[in-house]
């Protein structure tokens, strides 16, 4: 799997002109997943990103994580993130395929919600507007 996670005071996704996912502070992730992919890495993944400690505390020093200041999630499906780029026109056949993607987008929010947080998201599979204030800018890349 394959996370582009960002730091956000706050993101939405809409799909023909409908919210369909919205928080204030926390994370926006875009998130992709590969052929080899499984349920242990969508949990694994899932554990690394709500333990992440990116949010600063009250020395400047990137020191808390998500619960520590009652942050939400926003994930996106992104099979784009398995992009082959050695041509002008990329290819996508690196991701998974549309039923083991959907299951374990799925499974990673399910696991994210075990972990104590709010989460929304998009629509597997739509053509989707996400709109994102970045904070920091802080962006950090997953893969597992």
């Amino acid at each position: 799997m394959r996370a582009v996670v960002t730091r956000v005071a706050s993101a939405k996704v809409t799909v023909a002109g409908e919210i369909t996912g919205q928080i204030g502070r926390g994370y926006l992730v875009l998130l992709g997943v590969g052929p080899e992919d499984t349920p242990e890495t969508a949990k694994k993944l899932a554990d690394k990103i709500c333990n992440l400690r990116i949010f600063e505390d009250e020395n400047g020093k990137m020191n808390l994580n998500l619960a520590q200041i009652g942050g939400k999630l926003l994930v996106v499906s992104q099979f784009t993130l398995y992009a082959d780029t050695k041509s002008r026109r990329p290819s996508f056949i690196g991701a998974a395929g549309p039923e083991l993607a959907n299951q374990l987008y799925e499974q990673f929010m399910d696991y994210c919600r075990e972990n104590g947080f709010e989460v929304q998201h998009g629509v597997f599979g739509a053509h989707m507007d996400v709109e994102s204030v970045n904070d920091g800018p802080v962006t950090i890349l997953f893969e597992v």
